[in-house]
């Protein structure tokens, strides 16, 4: 019980606090607090993984009856993974936020904004009563929301941040819709009650009731094709913020997800294949889109789709494994997912803090301005660089490890034989191998194109590196994708007990140990490849160093002067790939036709939509716009029209009983006869 009053004071007094010092102490305060909150809940979560659960159950009343909070090990996973990330982006945060004094920006809302969605979210991992639930999920989205639109003084940022609000919200109506349907039948607010219910419900009524709750997840984690709100929220919010929006906000929608899979007792293999079907359409979709992009972190907001994507398809996998009753099947693709859910939120954090540094040393996210930065901001490149090897899946990093996991699976699903899912497991093979080569021409090109070469347009003032106070953060987070890298079978071993909650004990004693080995294996090949290298490069140097070395101008192909406009642009370097899959985006091209001996200067740019974004979003509320606009005329500025119309509606509140009881009395009359 005390763990919790201190979880509930420790954020009140921390906000009591902000309201009290002046802007020079408010970061430090928030830091503070959720460096408390996190190292009691971390305890709790810690605690939990080794088998000790926490269980509270207090009276909510006559609207929420017995509220249980709880923390087994699922909940102790994400609140793990959930903790250190905040912890980072809320030190990230205090320096990167200094940009903004003397701005009139309300550094008030945005730090309290801060300590209660941190409560909301560990209030979502513990709670266990789906009305009670629905209220924290509430809390969340509105503290997202604001601080989604810190910068409210830009208009695209209020246009994100409503839009964000918008689909938060629409996510809520499918879980309401879900808990509802639940509590009528069963008549209590419980989790257990999803599992009493899909024991005696009819397998198609199990399966409509996981589409609502899938859907309703869904959209907050960003699957296509709920994903529209998060490529402009992600952009939209200071780097900190996208940083754990990213990270741990769109999780708990896959924890969501994954919570109703373990409370459903309903046909596996129908669940698992349409998680496994909609994981491939969102991986491949994100990352496709990821390349074209022009803005730096719309890049990263849609291979956060992407890597959602890949988390999915280890939870489908996993569950198609319990269907089949398959351990090392089953293993594989929750470890794999689970382990995914935590290397994502580490290196997606570090790609955001890293767009950050770049955003306030340029001012400009438009990867098409920048250029040679690693010059000026070594360090920074250097993070950014094993964050994009990390993300695409490239051993000795973290997403080696946990893509390795799911590859396990997709071998050991198309071992089993079984025809009705073959299809599927090679379609999803060849999915996660696509994924993996356009993340690396995506990284690529981003790397290259902001790093590389010569700045491609002047910038107000010369690039510097960020301070220490941005820095250190980056460090932490690139000290545990090593270590990841390095000791794969800790972090393995960390998720025996939350996937044990799915595949029952016999499933994990068969196949843990071998997948264990195995990823220690390649690991340690990869780790050795490299010392190898590092110890030839090494000798070469030493044997080297007393070489005199001459240093000359490099030959120019015929060119005696550069510039910048010589090199390739982000759009020229994709240019192929962009013409390969033109058919399924919504490419917008502008440009200048150069024509004369002499020609005057010439511009070409091109610009790709999301189709579904216009699809399921832009058209239905161009109709709606449309309908709606052909009652214009009933506001016509006349004050007897007005009038009019309240006479209008207080004659039908008069008349309105008279007819119903009229129609009461012919049915009656009707049944006489």
């Amino acid at each position: 019980m005390l763990p919790l009053i201190l979880l509930i004071f420790i954020p009140l007094v921390a906000a009591v606090a902000l309201l009290a010092m002046g802007d020079k102490h408010k970061a430090m305060i928030a830091a503070a607090s959720i460096t408390l909150s996190a190292a009691i809940s971390s305890f709790i979560a810690v605690k939990a993984l080794q088998g000790s659960g926490f269980e509270y159950t207090y009276n909510g009343g006559q609207v929420f009856g017995d509220v249980r909070l709880a923390v087994d090990p699922l909940s102790a996973w994400f609140i793990l993974l959930m903790n250190f990330t905040v912890i980072t982006a809320v030190f990230y945060g205090r320096s990167y936020m200094r940009a903004y004094k003397g701005m009139n920006a309300d550094l008030n809302l945005h730090w309290i904004g801060f300590l209660v969605n941190h409560s909301a979210m560990l209030g979502i991992y513990m709670v266990h009563n789906s009305l009670a639930f629905l209220v924290v999920w509430e809390v969340m989205a509105i503290s997202a929301f604001l601080l989604v639109i810190f910068e409210h003084w830009k208009v695209e940022t209020l246009k994100a941040g409503i839009n964000y609000l918008i689909q938060s919200h629409v996510s809520i109506v499918f879980l309401m819709i879900g808990f509802l349907w639940i509590a009528g039948v069963q008549g209590t607010y419980d989790f257990s009650a999803i599992t009493a219910y899909s024991r005696q419900a009819t397998p198609a009524a199990g399966v409509l009731l996981f589409v609502l709750f899938f859907i309703g997840f869904g959209i907050k984690a960003g699957f296509v094709p709920f994903h529209t709100w998060l490529p402009y929220a992600h952009p939209a919010a200071p780097a900190h913020i996208s940083g754990m929006m990213s990270g741990v906000i769109i999780k708990t929608g896959i924890y969501g997800i994954l919570r109703i899979i373990l409370l459903e007792n309903t046909n596996f293999l129908i669940i698992g294949s349409i998680v496994l079907l909609v994981s491939i359409i969102s991986g491949l979709y994100g990352v496709m889109l990821a390349i074209v992009q022009h803005n730096l972190k719309k890049l990263l907001a849609y291979h956060s789709i992407e890597n959602i994507g890949i988390i999915g398809m280890g939870i489908g996998l996993g569950v198609i494994g319990v269907g089949l009753g398959n351990p090392l099947l089953a293993f594989a693709g929750f470890a794999g997912g689970l382990l995914h859910v935590l290397n994502h939120s580490l290196f997606k954090s570090l790609l955001f803090y890293g767009s950050g540094n770049i955003y306030q040393a340029i001012h400009s996210l438009n990867i098409d301005s920048m250029g040679g930065l690693i010059k000026q901001m070594p360090r920074t490149a250097a993070l950014f660089l094993i964050a994009a090897l990390a993300i695409c899946g490239l051993p000795p990093f973290n997403g080696f490890v946990s893509e390795f996991l799911i590859y396990l699976g997709l071998f050991e699903a198309i071992q089993t034989g079984q025809f009705e899912f073959t299809a599927l497991i090679i379609l999803s093979t060849l999915g996660l191998v696509l994924i993996g080569g356009l993340a690396i021409l995506c990284f690529t090109k981003a790397f290259g194109i902001i790093f590389l070469g010569t700045a491609r347009s002047e910038h107000k003032h010369i690039p510097q590196e960020a301070d220490t106070g941005k820095l250190l953060p980056m460090y932490l987070v690139v000290a545990l994708i090593i270590a990841i890298g390095l000791f794969p079978g800790i972090f393995i071993e960390f998720l025996r007990l939350p996937v044990q909650q799915f595949t029952g004990d016999v499933f994990v004693s068969g196949a843990h140990p071998a997948i264990i080995s195995t990823i220690q294996n390649v690991t340690r090949a990869t780790w050795g490849f490299l010392l190898l290298v590092a110890a030839i490069w090494y000798v070469r140097k030493w044997i080297t160093a007393s070489a005199t070395t001459a240093s000359g101008p490099t030959w120019g192909c015929g060119y005696k002067t550069s510039d910048a406009r010589l090199q390739y642009t982000a759009s020229s370097f994709v240019r192929n790939y962009r013409k390969l899959v033109e058919p399924m985006l919504s490419v917008t091209k502008h440009k200048t036709i150069i024509k004369g001996i002499v020609p005057e200067k010439g511009h070409s740019s091109t610009h790709v939509y999301d189709l579904l974004e216009s699809a399921i979003i832009d058209r239905p509320i161009r109709r709606i716009k449309g309908f709606i606009g052909k009652f214009n005329f009933l506001q016509n500025g006349s004050v007897q029209f007005y009038v009019l119309y309240g006479v209008i509606f207080i004659f039908i509140i008069i008349t309105f009983p008279l007819v119903v009881e009229a129609v009461v009395f012919l049915f009656e009359l009707i049944k006489q006869l």
